[in-house]
């Protein structure tokens, strides 16, 4: 405000200067204009300079609130979003929040003229906590070429355009204007987001993160002579096949070039945060378990009626099972925490069993709905389990639950007390502790951003024979929690250590140590960090093997295993007492437009970085994702050169429970 203050001061100034004559000659007339130029380049005042008087003489706006009617009043309100029916998309705000769902912006007007006369006005807003800089980086004179990725809107309706104001009197006095809007999902009513001609506002929801606002005020010529662009106006239109970004468009483009047009971007930010409340019961998809046959299972926080489908926040998640990822177990049932479960056990059991008495199977899914997951109302948790083995009917059972409202960014914050790994002769019980991100649908409308260097390889499970393909949904950002091994740095890949060939008959045979690096991290898991980028080649940065970045003075190992990789991975050690053995501990995946970062810790506002990527070395996903809480039994052939085989870890003796406490997207 001073420095505008100072601008209007100046300005009027030298006016009353060049008015009065006082300089008459062009050689002093020339001093003034060289003063004039100067003082408002050092105070960057060429905005506010049309704002004010000498690019608009007609009126003058002040005084832009976008919030006029929210409660909260400082600078950098925030909104939690609704979630009561939520899934045709969020609206901000929701009719629980602000009556009839809208927020009131205002502004005042004064005509300058001598005759009263309408005005034209629209109000754009824009995410700018994840966005993209509206000017090419290297020339600043052109669009970035991801604004149009941007979150930005105006009115619902994208065909209302201007609108005109009232008869405003040439009685030097301001007048108020007053309207509404609303932050809706699909702000461009892209048709790939529509079916059977209903807009799926859903399908590309509101971001979390702080919003601005931006008012312009224009007259009537500047409208019907279309010195606005229709593409501006009306922002579902496009300029030779592509959206153009309005912030760009006025504050850096050939808006900025109007007359008697005021653009106004207010001081006032709205910070949108989610943090449902996770006591609203599980939905079970009717894909997976159909209501004739799984009814009686259902309860009343967990089933498929109206209230559980509009208003909870998970379902229960089913893992896909590859079939190739057999296991022949061995035949033991046991609770590595109560019987104290030890590395001669470990031994002894994968030596002495014969390959007959194996059991040859498969991690499993649950069989029936809603009997390994709870959402506890008095509480606001979920409580997940995997349950339990017996004999004759021997199980690795998967759990876990995945959100049903998908965001494209975020900083998603998980307070979770999920399973201890490892006993006390730090034993593993072969469960992988997972927090990831997965993509909402692998449908069209939620195609990643194009691959111009060779492609993606086009399919999850395909082999380095795989075709590429130019467009793909799939998408994937992982925290796994696991007993292995680290990659980098290393000479060798993978790090692998020789594993005996035990001789029943000599116990120094079958019952040997593990060598001494794996023991001097034997109380450790590892936290891996991973990017599903399916290898497209577009990083200038992008690799196989091990290769450094740095993030804040702290340096990450990425590995990739081959150029037809379709994930980059980093890992870090991390003590399981800490991580699980406590009361609970935080997880948040960083997801921004051109970077990804991992944090944990017992506190969530004293996070350390435990994993960095960023778009120099992978491909950061752009498309709607859910996030999922899940407890697993890996197969170890994924995760090579690991201390413990899978199959020689016994089948669960009692459940084990893990508990999901809060979720917060900001």
């Amino acid at each position: 405000m001073l420095i505008i203050k100072i601008c209007q001061i100046l300005f009027r100034f030298i006016r009353r200067i060049i008015k009065n004559s006082l300089f008459t000659s062009m050689k002093n007339f020339g001093i003034i204009s060289f003063i004039y130029l100067t003082v408002f380049s050092m105070v960057n005042c060429s905005h506010i300079e049309q704002n004010l008087e000498s690019g608009n003489k007609i009126f003058i706006v002040k005084d832009f609130n976008p919030l006029a009617n929210w409660k909260n009043k400082t600078k950098h309100s925030k909104i939690l979003l609704d979630y009561e029916n939520a899934m045709k998309g969020f609206i901000i705000p929701s009719i629980n929040q602000v009556e009839e769902g809208v927020f009131i912006f205002n502004f005042l007007i004064k005509n300058t003229l001598t005759k009263q006369q309408n005005f034209y006005y629209k109000i754009y807003y824009q995410n700018e906590s994840y966005k993209f800089p509206e000017i090419n980086k290297a020339d600043s004179t052109i669009e970035n070429e991801f604004a149009h990725e941007n979150f930005y809107g105006s009115w619902k309706d994208v065909k209302k355009q201007f609108l005109i104001t009232k008869q405003i009197p040439a009685d030097n006095k301001y007048h108020l204007i007053e309207n509404s809007f609303c932050i809706i999902g699909n702000p461009r009513n892209e048709k790939k987001y529509y079916e059977n001609d209903i807009n799926d506002r859903w399908k590309r929801n509101p971001r979390v993160g702080e919003y601005s606002f931006l008012l312009v005020v224009t007259t009537k010529e500047n409208i019907i002579n279309n010195k606005i662009p229709e593409y501006i106006q009306d922002i579902s239109k496009k300029s030779k096949d592509r959206f153009v970004n309005p912030y760009y468009y006025y504050l850096y483009g050939d808006g900025t070039k109007l007359l008697n047009t005021m653009i106004v971007k207010s001081e006032n930010f709205l910070k949108v945060l989610a943090k449902p409340d996770l006591g609203k019961g599980i939905y079970i998809n009717p894909l997976q378990f159909n209501k004739e046959k799984y009814a009686s299972h259902f309860t009343n926080c967990c089933g498929q009626d109206a209230e559980l489908f509009n208003n909870s926040i998970f379902e229960q998640f089913i893992h896909y099972i590859d079939i190739s990822t057999q296991l022949n177990n061995i035949p033991v049932i046991s609770d590595i925490f109560e019987d104290n479960y030890s590395k001669i056990d470990y031994n002894w059991n994968s030596t002495f069993y014969e390959k007959e008495e194996l059991i040859s199977t498969t991690s499993r899914t649950a069989p029936f709905p809603c009997k390994s997951v709870f959402s506890d109302k008095k509480n606001h948790k979920i409580i997940i389990k995997n349950l339990k083995s017996n004999f004759g009917n021997w199980q690795k059972q998967n759990v876990g639950v995945i959100s049903r409202h998908g965001f494209i960014y975020g900083k998603h914050t998980v307070k979770v007390k999920l399973t201890e790994l490892l006993n006390k002769e730090n034993m593993w019980n072969g469960i992988t502790n997972a927090i990831w991100m997965f993509t909402q649908s692998q449908s069209e409308w939620n195609w990643r951003r194009d691959c111009n260097k060779e492609g993606y390889l086009a399919n999850y499970w395909g082999g380095d024979q795989d075709k590429r393909v130019k467009k793909l949904g799939y998408s994937e950002i992982d925290f796994e929690i696991l007993k292995t091994v680290l990659y980098c740095p290393s000479y060798q890949l993978p790090p692998v250590y020789n594993r005996h060939i035990p001789n029943q008959y000599n116990i120094n045979e079958w019952n040997i140590p593990f060598p001494q690096e794996i023991i001097d991290t034997d109380d450790k898991i590892v936290v891996a960090c991973t990017n599903w980028d399916m290898a497209c080649w577009e990083p200038s940065n992008f690799n196989a093997g091990c290769h450094s970045i740095t993030y804040k003075n702290e340096t990450f190992e990425a590995h990739r295993w081959t150029n037809l990789y379709r994930a980059i991975t980093e890992k870090k050690l991390e003590n399981d007492d800490e991580l699980f053995g406590s009361e609970y501990y935080y997880f948040q995946i960083d997801w921004r437009p051109t970077e990804i970062i991992w944090r944990i810790g017992p506190n969530k506002d004293n996070l350390r970085v435990v994993g960095y990527m960023n778009n120099t070395i992978t491909s950061i996903p752009n498309n709607q994702m859910l996030i999922i809480i899940t407890q697993e039994f890996h197969n170890t052939k994924w995760w090579i050169g690991s201390q413990y085989s899978q199959e020689n870890i016994p089948f669960p003796k009692k459940d084990i429970i893990g508990e999901i406490y809060e979720l917060t997207i900001e």
